[in-house]
């Protein structure tokens, strides 16, 4: 996987952005409902499924246009961790429906461990999502996401999850 993921955020949020925030200020900053997400996640490494990823989240309380700070924490069953701190973008500001599309791009640091090599420590996190909003606000989300060090690095295998994630509000 190249930088898809990261296009398609690119793509979504800054269209949202244009379409929807630009004539009242681009970059306004605007408060949300601050979200905690437990996720889960199969671990792929070239083609095969290698682990087991619990994913903790973070999705602050205010955005600035439709990018909305994002932190992460993950360990896999193999050791390995990842950190980072990014943007995410969804539609549910956009459409009106329980359903909702969500992109997302978060630079970060991995720790390998007894996990694959990724080339370095420096890794770039980026996810498309498809989920549902409940009644009470929280959120259950599947989501594909691809880390890579975006050829920062001589060696760049990248590494795939598929997730299942519940957000809640967290006041």
């Amino acid at each position: 996987m190249d930088g898809t993921l990261a296009l398609i955020w690119l793509i979504t949020s800054l269209g949202d952005m244009a379409i929807n925030d630009c004539p009242e200020g681009c970059l306004k900053t605007q408060r949300d409902e601050p979200r905690i997400a437990y996720q889960f996640a199969d671990v792929q490494f070239n083609e095969d499924s290698i682990a087991t990823e619990f994913y903790l989240g973070y999705d602050s309380h205010r955005s600035k246009g439709p990018f909305r700070p994002t932190y992460g924490l993950s360990l896999t069953t193999q050791g390995s961790a990842w950190f980072g701190i990014g943007w995410k973008w969804t539609s549910q500001n956009v459409i009106d429906s329980p359903f909702f599309v969500e992109t997302s791009l978060m630079p970060g640091l991995y720790a390998r461990r007894d996990g694959p090599d990724l080339g370095g420590t420096w890794q770039f996190r980026s996810a498309l999502g498809v989920g549902y909003e409940f009644d009470n606000g929280s959120t259950l989300t599947v989501s594909y996401d691809h880390r890579s060090n975006a050829d920062t690095q001589a060696t760049n295998p990248g590494l795939e999850t598929l997730s299942l994630r519940y957000a809640v509000i967290w006041e």
